[in-house]
This record gives C-alpha cells, structure tokens and sequence, in this order.
C-alpha cells in the first residue's frame, strides 16, 4: 500500500467535477464508486480507498478519449496530485490495453465493476419502469448475447473481470445491481 496521503472523497468530487461535464459519466463514476465500496466491505477492505479508485478512474475521458491517453494522461494528473501508488495502478488496470497486469484485489474489483455498471444502466433504461430494481440477473445475461444492444460495452472485460476476480457471474451481477441499488434515486434509476 502507498505511504501517499488518501484524498478525500470530497477532493475527488471536486477533480471529477473539473473534469467531467457529461452528467451520465458522473453517473458512471458514481455506480462504480459504489461497486467497489461494496466489494471492499464484502473482502474486509478499506471501503473509501477502494470507493475513491471507482470514484476517479474515469476522470480524463472527456480530455482523452483514446486508448492511447486514457486513463494514461489522468494518471500523471494523479500522480502530479500525490494520490496512492495503489489507486492509480487500480486505475491504468481496469483499461486492458494499457499493459498494465491486475495484480491486487482492488484492481481485479475495479476492472471487474467498470463495463458491468455501465451495461446495468443500459439494462436499466429499457425496463417499462426504467429502474435498476426491475432488472434481473437473467434479462442482463441474455441481453448480453445481443450484440446490438449497449454495443459500446465489452462483454469480455464483464465475463473475464467477474473470472480474474473469481465470483461466478450471476453472482458478480446481483451483487453490482445491489451495490447500485444502494444509490439509485442519484442515478436517476
């Protein structure tokens, strides 16, 4: 664990804020922040560190929407900002095609959470109700197998984040949908 100092969730607020105009990727970051807190309580984790990772890992993509900057360029923001060694190797993990391996819980949670609450929102939003409660576990694998729905999303990185993190999947996305329920009425689900 890095000896940096923890920002608090209000400075990470703040720097999201700064960042991110679109209101739907504020949502993102939220769903993901609460994603991980959850796990962190689940594996006896530190709730805000990890909720800080999930909170901030998508920062730079309205600055940097390519594979080649994101999360890259935001991570020498971190890193220039003082935030923990570990957090910011969380957050260069959850993008695949940065190379860089998920060797901690909190990086293989963080890449594990990303598509998953990101595809729980679009689940969500064609509900009748057009609420994260009326999604079930199910509807979400099936929707899964079609490519024309949420296409933007790495069915992949939802199946093999739930592998690396050695949840079955079913699991994974009843207990991410649960975490997000937690914050619904914020995400406008």
């Amino acid at each position: 664990m890095s000896n940096a100092t923890l920002p608090s969730r209000e400075q990470a607020i703040e720097l999201l804020h700064e960042w991110v105009a679109n209101v739907n990727l504020r949502k993102h970051c939220y769903a993901v922040e609460a994603a991980m807190r959850a796990y962190a309580r689940k594996y006896g984790e530190d709730e805000a560190r990890w909720g800080l990772a999930g909170l901030i890992h998508d920062f730079d993509w309205e600055r940097h929407p390519s594979a080649e900057l994101h999360p890259v360029k935001g991570v020498e923001i971190l890193r220039g900002l003082g935030w923990p060694d570990d957090i910011c190797a969380a957050i260069l993990g959850h993008a695949t095609h940065t190379g860089v391996a998920r060797d901690s819980l909190m990086a293989k949670t963080l890449f594990a959470c990303d598509e998953l609450s990101g595809f729980l929102v679009a689940c969500s939003l064609v509900t009748p109700e057009r609420k994260l409660a009326s999604v079930a576990v199910e509807s979400v694998k099936k929707k899964m197998k079609s490519s024309g729905f949420a296409k933007n999303v790495n069915r992949d990185d939802i199946t093999n984040g739930a592998a690396e993190l050695g949840v079955d999947l079913d699991e994974h996305i009843a207990f991410v949908k649960d975490a997000m329920l937690a914050i619904a009425p914020e995400l406008g689900l």
